[in-house]
Order: structure tokens, then C-alpha cells, then sequence
């Protein structure tokens, strides 16, 4: 029997799961790794209590506006640098001069700049999705072909209209690639920023798990990221689908032509 792609996808994370319940119900796991079962009971402890819904909120508050401001600054400075050579050679060495810094080591200058609360893990956040997104714009400008934008030029298009009408229609599956990795690395800042000196969110949910000895508090709060992100990522996709979604059918229909 031909078992379907959806059920495919599923078989190795249920075995593994199962598997897990069942060394670790008999004794066969270190105790730092409670059963899956024990994660599912913090979890519903910390949820019934209204503490989770209040870490949520926290959480999805700081990488939601970091994301938007970052991916939105990085999408535009690298548009902008993908189109005008000089906003490209002034941004091309900074960026490549600081790229390569792990951005939490910028922390301690955003805590120095905002304080305790939300705006210096929003900053970090911003600041850490403005690379993959610049890089990611600039390059899917100077990629896109340059056969449409001549042939937009020769039919009288203004550069504005060529801009907006040929180059970032061209450039959006990149762009979204991009954001995708803009949003990993939003995920990313957001539980390193929140483990060093945050007031409220999941991070230190699982700090308190972890200096209180439950393993299953702290590993509910590391699932609780991980839904966020998968999350997260799911909608980002829904999106892209709608947005080029007439883009694919115009490709569809001059390949079948």
C-alpha cells in the first residue's frame, strides 16, 4: 500500500514521540528530559493560571514589531541599493563588515540604549532581521533580467512605473525568501534577548523552569517557541502564496502558450 505524503510526513516525529513516552515513563531518560506527556501537564498548568497567555502576548508583542520594522527597513534600504549604485556602495561594506557579528553581542548596547523593557529586545530583534532581508532585496534586484526592464524603457515606461511595476514584481519571490529568513532569525534573537535580563515573555518561563529543577516547565516553554516559529513561518507562507499567486498563473499560462 502507498501510503499518502501527509501521513508520510508525520510517521517519524509520532515514533519518535511515542518512543520518548515510553523510555522515559520507564525510567530509561535522563531527568532532564521529562516525557512528553509531563510537558503537555506544565503546560496546561501554566496556561490554566493565565501565566502562558501573559508570556505569549509579551513575546508575540517584541518579535512581531521587530520583525515588521526590520524586514520592512532591510527590504527597503536593499531595494534601494539593488536600484542606486550609491546606496549600494555606501551600505555594501557595512553590511558585510557586520553580518557576520552575532547580534546578541549587541545587547548589552540596546539594554545600554532602551533599558530593561520592551524596546531594547524590539531594536535587537529589528536590527538582526535588517541583514538576511538586505542582502536577500539587493540581490534579487540586480538578478532580476534585464531584457524586461529595457523592453519596459523602450515602451515608454517612467522609472517609477518600471520600479514598481517590472522590478519588484520580479524580485518578490526573493523578497520573500528573505523575510523567511528575517523571521528565523526574529525567533532566534527573541529567545537569546529574553534569556538575559527580560521582564515577562516565554524566555523566562524557561529560565524559572531551569533554576527551579522543572524540566517540564522549561521544556514547555521550549515547545511553546517552537509553535510560535512553525507558526509564524506557516503565515508568512500562506502569504507569499497569495501575493504571487498571479504571478505563478501568468507563468503557467505563457508556458503553456
Amino acid at each position: 500500500m502507498r501510503i499518502p505524503t501527509a501521513v508520510q510526513h508525520w510517521i517519524v516525529p509520532i515514533v519518535v514521540v511515542a518512543a520518548w513516552e515510553g523510555f522515559g515513563r520507564a525510567g530509561m531518560m535522563p531527568r532532564y528530559l521529562p516525557a512528553p506527556t509531563l510537558i503537555v501537564g506544565a503546560l496546561y498548568e501554566v496556561a490554566a493560571d493565565g501565566e502562558l497567555a501573559r508570556a505569549l502576548a509579551t513575546s508575540l508583542y517584541r518579535v512581531a514589531l521587530g520583525f515588521v520594522l526590520g524586514t520592512g527597513a532591510g527590504t527597503l534600504v536593499g531595494l534601494g541599493a539593488g536600484t542606486v549604485p550609491g546606496i549600494r556602495h555606501f551600505f555594501d561594506p557595512l553590511v558585510s563588515f557586520l553580518y557576520a557579528v552575532p547580534k546578541i553581542a549587541f545587547l548589552p548596547v540596546f539594554l545600554l540604549l532602551f533599558g530593561l523593557g520592551h524596546e531594547s529586545k524590539i531594536a535587537l530583534i529589528a536590527f538582526s532581521c535588517f541583514f538576511p532581508v538586505f542582502i536577500a532585496s539587493r540581490h534579487a534586484v540586480l538578478a532580476v533580467d534585464k531584457h524586461l526592464i529595457w523592453t519596459a524603457h523602450n515602451m515608454g515606461a517612467a522609472r517609477a512605473a518600471t520600479f514598481f511595476r517590472v522590478i519588484v514584481p520580479a524580485a518578490a519571490p526573493q523578497l520573500f525568501a528573505g523575510a523567511r529568513i528575517g523571521l528565523a532569525h526574529a525567533f532566534i534573537l527573541l529567545f537569546a534577548a529574553e534569556l538575559m535580563g527580560a521582564r515577562g515573555g516565554i524566555g523566562p518561563l524557561i529560565s524559572e523552569g531551569e533554576d527551579a529543577g522543572r524540566f517540564d516547565l522549561m521544556f514547555a516553554g521550549i515547545v511553546t517557541f517552537a509553535v510560535l516559529g512553525f507558526l509564524g513561518d506557516r503565515i508568512l507562507m500562506a502569504i507569499r502564496g497569495l501575493v504571487l499567486r498571479g504571478q505563478m498563473i501568468g507563468t503557467l499560462e505563457q508556458a503553456v502558450r
